[in-house]
C-alpha cells in the first residue's frame, strides 16, 4: 500500500516538532545550573573594594557588572564606564571580578551582576562605605581652675558613618555621668557626635589626665583619643607634726609645718600665743621647721603656723606641754617585833612617768607601756617587803632560842613531916643552908 504524499509530509512535520520540543527541554534543564553568585562588601572610605561574581555552570554566557545607577561597569572583559578607579581583576566564563580603588561615600549602594541567559539572571551585592571619624577635640577647659568651680568639658568629632561612640576617662577610670548628642552632617551621610562631662573641681583633680576616646568600627580596634591635663588652684592645707609626742624638760623638739597648696605657699610664719617667738636664741626657724632647744616650763603654750598663697591663707595650731622628771616615794613598811629592834624598809623609786593630766594627752600605746612598767615596779616592791619580813622572823626566832628566862623556887626539906606551921618554919630555917636550888624554864 502506498502512502499519499500529503501523509508523508505530515509525518515529517510531526517528527520535527517532537525533536524541537526535546531540544528545548534539554536546554532548559541545562540552564537551571546557571545562576550568578555575589557577596555584600564593607569597606572603609578611601580604601579599595573588590566585587566578585561567580557562575558554577556556564555555557559561554556573558557576565556584566553595573553600579547603583545601573551604569555598566564591565561586560565580560570589556570596560564600559570611563572611571580610572575601576579595574578588572579576572574575567572568564565562570567569574567576573572588578576592583574599585579610593572608595568614597558616594560609591555606596547596590551593585548588580547579570548573567545573560534566557531570561537574564541577576544577583545583587551591597557595597557599604564606612565614614572615618575625625580626630576628637576637647573644648571648654580654662586654665587654671579654682577649687570648687564647675567644669564643663566637651568632646566632639565629625565625619563618622555610622555615628561614632564617645567615652570619657579620668586617670584611666571611666566617667559614666555624661551627655551624648548626635547630629547628621550636611551631606546626609555622616554624623557629628559630641559628649559633655560636667563636674566640680577638687584639689585631688590637680594634675589628673582627662581623656576623650572615640570608638568606631572603621578604626580597627585603635580608638582615637584626645587628652587634657587639669590644673586646679586651691587654698593651702596646713598641719603641724612634732618630732616627739612626749616632750620633757631639758630636751629638744622640732615642729614641722607641712603645707600643701597651689600655687606653692610662701614661707611659713611661726608665732607663739598670738605673738612673736619669745626666745629667738633657743627657738630657731629653719624653713618650715621650728627647733626649740633646752625645753623648760616657759615654753608651754600654743604655737601657730601660717601658710599663704595667691588663693588665701590657712593655719594650724599645736599646744606644747613640757613634762619634767618626777620622784615617786613609796610608803614606809614597819615590821613589829618582840625584840627591842625595829626593822624599817624604805624604798625610793625614781620615775619619769607622766602625771595624770599628761596621760590623757598621750597616745594609747605609750599609756599601755607606762602601765606595764608600773605593774613591774609594784611587783618588785612587794617581793622586797616579803623577803624582809621573812628575814625578820628568822632573826627573831634565833634570838629567843639563845636568850631563855630563869627563876628559882625554894622548898624546905622536912617540912612535909612538921605537925604544924610553926614547926615547919623552924625546920625550914634550919635547913635553908643546904637547900637544893630548882630551876624552871619558860619559852
Amino acid at each position: 500500500m502506498r502512502l499519499k504524499p500529503s501523509v508523508v509530509l505530515r509525518l515529517y512535520s510531526l517528527c520535527g516538532i517532537l525533536i524541537q520540543v526535546a531540544a528545548s527541554k534539554s536546554k532548559a534543564k541545562g540552564s537551571q545550573g546557571q545562576f550568578p553568585l555575589t557577596q555584600n562588601v564593607t569597606v572603609i572610605e578611601g580604601e579599595t573594594a573588590t566585587l566578585t561574581c561567580r557562575v558554577d555552570q556556564n555555557d559561554n554566557t556573558s557576565l556584566q557588572w553595573s553600579n547603583p545607577a545601573q551604569q555598566t561597569l564591565y561586560f565580560d572583559d570589556k570596560k564600559a564606564l570611563r572611571d580610572n578607579r575601576i579595574e578588572l581583576l579576572r574575567a572568564s566564563w565562570h567569574e567576573l571580578t572588578i576592583r574599585v580603588t579610593d572608595v568614597s561615600l558616594s560609591d555606596e549602594g547596590q551593585y548588580t551582576c547579570s548573567l545573560f541567559t534566557m531570561p537574564v539572571k541577576t544577583s545583587k551585592a551591597f557595597l557599604t562605605v564606612l565614614g572615618v571619624p575625625e580626630v576628637p577635640q576637647i573644648s571648654g577647659f580654662i586654665s587654671p581652675v579654682m577649687e570648687g568651680d564647675r567644669m564643663e568639658l566637651t568632646c566632639k568629632t565629625s565625619g563618622s558613618k555610622p555615628a561614632a561612640d564617645i567615652r570619657w576617662f579620668k586617670n584611666d577610670k571611666e566617667v559614666k555621668d555624661v551627655k551624648y548628642l548626635k547630629e547628621e552632617d550636611a551631606n546626609r551621610k555622616t554624623f557629628t557626635v559630641s559628649s559633655t562631662m560636667n563636674f566640680k573641681a577638687d584639689r585631688s583633680d590637680d594634675g589628673a589626665v582627662v581623656s576623650c576616646r572615640v570608638d568606631h568600627e572603621s578604626l580597627n580596634s585603635t580608638p582615637q583619643i584626645a587628652m587634657q591635663v587639669l590644673e586646679i588652684h586651691y587654698l593651702p592645707s596646713v598641719k603641724i607634726i612634732p618630732s616627739t609626742l612626749w616632750p620633757e624638760e631639758g630636751q629638744s623638739i622640732t615642729l614641722i609645718c607641712e603645707s600643701k597648696g597651689k600655687p606653692l605657699p610662701d614661707p611659713v610664719l611661726w608665732t607663739k600665743d598670738g605673738g612673736d617667738l619669745p626666745d629667738p636664741e633657743r627657738m630657731v626657724v629653719n624653713g618650715r621647721e621650728l627647733n626649740i632647744n633646752s625645753l623648760n616650763r616657759t615654753d608651754n603654750g600654743t604655737y601657730r603656723c601660717e601658710a599663704a598663697n595667691s588663693i588665701g591663707l590657712n593655719s594650724a595650731e599645736y599646744v606644747l606641754i613640757i613634762h619634767d622628771v618626777s620622784n615617786i616615794l613609796l610608803p614606809t613598811t614597819v615590821i613589829p617585833s618582840l625584840t627591842t629592834a625595829t626593822v624599817t624598809t624604805t624604798v625610793a623609786l625614781t620615775s619619769t612617768g607622766p602625771s595624770a593630766t599628761a596621760i590623757n594627752t598621750r597616745d594609747p600605746n605609750a599609756m599601755a607601756e607606762k602601765d606595764a612598767t608600773d605593774h613591774a615596779v609594784i611587783g618588785g616592791i612587794v617581793a622586797v617587803v616579803v623577803f624582809v619580813t621573812l628575814c625578820s622572823i628568822i632573826l627573831l626566832g634565833r634570838y629567843l632560842a639563845r636568850h631563855k628566862g630563869t627563876y628559882l623556887t625554894n622548898e624546905a626539906k622536912g617540912a612535909e613531916d612538921a605537925p604544924d606551921a610553926d614547926t615547919a618554919i623552924i625546920n625550914a630555917e634550919g635547913s635553908q643552908v643546904n637547900a637544893e636550888e630548882k630551876k624552871e624554864y619558860f619559852i
